[in-house]
């Protein structure tokens, strides 16, 4: 299960987020503008209005509020699209469900993502391998659905068609252009149609 700490889906919000929940969001903000690198226990502090000694009460690093981001994000993303699948459907619609909620992901967590793809690294081994882990599981979940709803011959060729679409989806911290109602949708198009060429539909 998802951290109780970790980002919430889209439509699940908090109305009162808690000491930790903010100082999450502000680390994935400023990790996003300046890189895991560039920010100080002290600018996060800052950013909430605490000391940087006191996130210690929080947090025992720096590099443990990059994990509960980290980790935390690629629970959320598994525990969500695992709900969607088990909801039932056709394989058409388990797979636009899929690719509705990394839509909704990526427009709600911009940072999120940029903090991954720059500062995944930065990670402790353990937290690092437990991140690949938590996709690679999330990817087989899509690999799975996409086999029943355009099938496209072996699993590896699947697997490679999942992880572009993926990544289409993750462009916004870079395309987002538009209003979310028309960026979602754009993505969503872009998505399905890149899948159903992948399999060779028209």
């Amino acid at each position: 299960m998802a951290r109780a700490s970790a980002p919430l889906p889209a439509g699940r919000t908090l109305s009162a987020p808690s000491r930790r929940e903010e100082i999450l969001r502000a680390a994935a903000g400023l990790f996003a503008l300046r890189g895991f690198h560039g920010v100080s226990i002290d600018d996060i502090g800052a950013a909430v209005g605490v000391s940087g000694p006191a996130l210690y009460r929080h947090f025992p690093s720096k590099e443990a509020i990059l994990a509960e981001l980290l980790v935390g994000i690629s629970e959320v993303l598994l525990d969500e699209a695992q709900s969607r699948v088990a909801a039932g459907g056709s394989p058409a619609d388990l797979l636009t469900a899929l690719v509705d909620w990394q839509v909704r992901f990526a427009l709600d967590h911009p940072a999120l993502i940029t903090v991954h793809e720059r500062d995944l690294a930065s990670l402790p081994d353990d937290d690092r391998r437990r991140v690949r882990r938590l996709q690679r599981t999330y990817v087989e979940l899509w690999v799975d659905v996409l086999r029943g709803a355009l099938p496209q011959g072996d699993r590896e060729r699947t697997r490679a068609a999942a992880h572009a679409a993926i990544g289409l989806i993750n462009s916004t911290p870079h395309s987002a252009r538009l209003d979310r109602p028309a960026m979602a949708a754009l993505l969503r198009d872009m998505a399905l149609g890149a899948l159903r060429a992948s399999a060779g539909y028209p």
